[in-house]
């Protein structure tokens, strides 16, 4: 047999093998949920560990039973059944959380943005839900003599927003506002009640967090929401760089089947009361 043949029958094995492995993730539309690596070691431990920063309504800690709760907590239960493993939640910070993975602390993290910057860190699932950053503000603070209609009338030194350090907020603020007096703080609760004890004067926030702030406060707090959107960008998870092809495509396939359902939908909506409920 000369070399042309053994090379062109080593090419004709390359690409059996390939398509083989595209079988594996495109028949009838089904991923394998054991195609890949990822997955397959957590399904070996047992476990799927989701780090979580609190961020409500997307992820809640009861303050009594300190059990994690919100759409995102809800779909990480989820997706462990899925992979017939237990979810474990691992306390984080927003600033930790990208680290985390990266050390592998953490199978994936919650509610995480998918951001250019973030891309050279992590990578990120399909969109879970939408999000861009709003200001929650008290409407009788002198401040503010007539609503804010842009960006500029909160860039000014004379207003301190409270924010979560490290979330999409805080980047959005530091590069729009740069005049403003700047509060970073550890979590969404500091800086909620930052606004709320009038230590600072506006809360920069993700629009569904800053709508339950609202809602709570009807009669003080309103909300401003910037146009165009600011930092207009989707809620997914991370995961781990390495992750194969096949175990993301595991992921995204699920999300999917919550978001078509509805799944997704009412897990807010549930999340939303419950953080009302338990803000009375």
């Amino acid at each position: 047999m000369n070399i042309s043949s053994i090379v062109s029958r080593r090419s004709i094995v390359r690409i059996a093998a390939a398509l083989v492995s595209i079988g594996a993730l495109s028949t009838h539309g089904v991923v394998r949920a054991d195609s890949g690596t990822t997955w397959q070691k957590v399904k070996s431990e047992g476990v799927l560990r989701c780090g979580a920063a609190v961020s409500p309504p997307y992820v809640i800690r009861d303050p009594k039973t300190q059990s994690y709760g919100g759409a995102f907590a809800d779909l990480c239960r989820g997706f462990a059944q899925k992979l017939n493993v237990k979810a474990e939640f691992v306390d984080s910070t927003w600033p930790n959380l990208i680290a985390g993975l990266q050390s592998k602390k953490w199978d994936m993290a919650l509610s995480l943005s998918d951001t250019p910057e973030r891309e050279k860190a992590v990578s990120f699932s399909a969109p879970v839900t939408e999000s861009s950053v709003t200001f929650a503000y008290n409407k009788n603070n002198p401040k503010f003599k007539s609503a804010p209609t842009s960006l500029t009338d909160l860039n000014r030194p004379d207003v301190t927003l409270a924010v979560m350090a490290g979330s999409v907020a805080d980047k959005a603020i530091g590069d729009n506002l740069p005049k403003a007096t700047i509060m970073r703080l550890p979590g969404a609760d500091e800086a909620r009640l930052a606004l709320l004890s009038r230590r600072a004067d506006v809360l920069a926030d993700d629009i569904a967090t800053n709508m339950l702030v609202t809602a709570a406060h009807p009669d003080s707090i309103v909300a401003f929401k910037p146009e165009p959107a600011l930092a207009a960008l989707p809620a997914n998870f991370g995961v781990n760089k390495e992750i194969p092809v096949a175990d993301l495509a595991v992921l995204n396939q699920y999300i999917a089947e919550q978001k078509q359902s509805g799944a997704v939908d009412r897990m807010m909506k549930q999340a939303v009361q419950q953080t009302l409920d338990a803000a009375k």
